[in-house]
């Protein structure tokens, strides 16, 4: 299900996210209809915070 609220705190993964929308391209046949892609820029917006936090970890921890 695509996050509800656009809060800097991803509760999942980046790598988790990725699958998720690579399960949405898949489902989807390599084109989304308006509902779909709504999701996907909800997941891309998602991943990309978890992407930041991730890196953020690794440079606190370094």
């Amino acid at each position: 299900m695509p996050p509800t609220d656009e809060s800097h705190d991803s509760a999942r993964s980046a790598a988790d996210v990725n699958e998720q929308i690579r399960s949405l391209w898949l489902r989807a046949g390599g084109r989304l209809s308006n509902e779909q892609r709504k999701e996907y820029e909800l997941l891309v917006t998602e991943w990309a915070v978890a992407m930041r936090e991730e890196r953020e970890e690794i440079v606190k921890a370094a």
